[in-house]
């Protein structure tokens, strides 16, 4: 297990180039809810199955995940000095992919930002444009002592009120430690999305390990996931992450493998 783990976080950073894009990630919060297992499984296109843990109460629960925050710098290898800045939501589950492997379904992103339109009309991907706000507040010793975030799009309604504890993630609720903990809810590089033609497609990120603090929700809505059923009114979240500042590469264009 401790050395699946390694290999897991292990996976080199590749040189960009063309499409592919880098940026920072500021104000980063990952939401995550336990769902039902049987729920997420009929939401996922066929071959994509959730990744499925007993929790510590003893229910058999899969995952989902709202990903928030701002796109500083976001850049084009191919086009380097072009920079851009935007407010950014992924929705998305934790599964295993066609291939076997470990990754994240994308039910679809908001992008505060007319670039909305690249990834959806040119490779398909479900990402809309939604006016989004994130306000965050950190103090010195990088603690997350406020994060307010709301989208008004309707596909992608979000409200969130959430802070940190200065505490580390630590051991997750239906994982065996941190480090395994770390791995799935945190590190996931492959992605799959279904495109309008029922095709799957699929890309991949880099970024180092993350170093998030433990939060806490007192409010955590997200019109994707309730409109899915996956997720009750209210419902508090499985886990709260939130991490100052990550750097992300991201490949593309995405690929069509199946």
């Amino acid at each position: 297990m401790a050395t699946a783990i390694a290999d897991g976080f292990a996976r080199p950073r590749a040189r960009l180039r063309g499409l592919d894009a880098s940026t920072t990630l500021e104000d980063f919060a990952l939401v995550t809810f336990d769902v039902d297992p049987d729920r997420l499984a009929a939401a996922l296109p066929p071959g994509v199955l959730p990744e499925v843990r007993t929790l510590d109460d003893g229910r058999r629960r899969g995952f989902v995940s709202a990903v928030s925050f701002r796109d500083v710098d976001f850049r084009f290898a191919i086009a380097p000095w072009l920079r851009v800045s935007f407010f950014q939501t992924n929705y998305r589950a934790y599964v295993t992919g066609p291939d076997g492997e470990r990754s994240v379904f994308f039910f679809g992103t908001t992008l505060d930002s007319p670039l909305a339109a690249l990834p959806r009309h040119v490779w398909w991907m479900p990402w809309r444009r939604g006016a989004t706000r994130i306000d965050a507040e950190w103090d010195e010793d990088g603690r997350c002592v406020s994060y307010h975030h709301s989208c008004r799009e309707a596909w992608g309604a979000a409200s969130v009120e959430i802070e940190g504890t200065g505490e580390p993630a630590g051991r997750l609720d239906g994982f065996a430690d941190a480090e395994e903990s770390a791995l799935v809810i945190t590190h996931p590089l492959d992605g799959w999305f279904r495109r309008p033609d029922g095709r799957l497609g699929r890309y991949a990120v880099w970024h180092e390990r993350l170093a998030p603090e433990l939060g806490t929700a007192d409010r955590a809505r997200y019109a994707v996931f309730e409109r899915l059923g996956l997720v009750e009114e209210d419902q508090p979240p499985h886990s709260v992450l939130l991490q100052r500042a990550i750097e992300f590469d991201v490949h593309l264009p995405p690929t069509t493998p199946l």
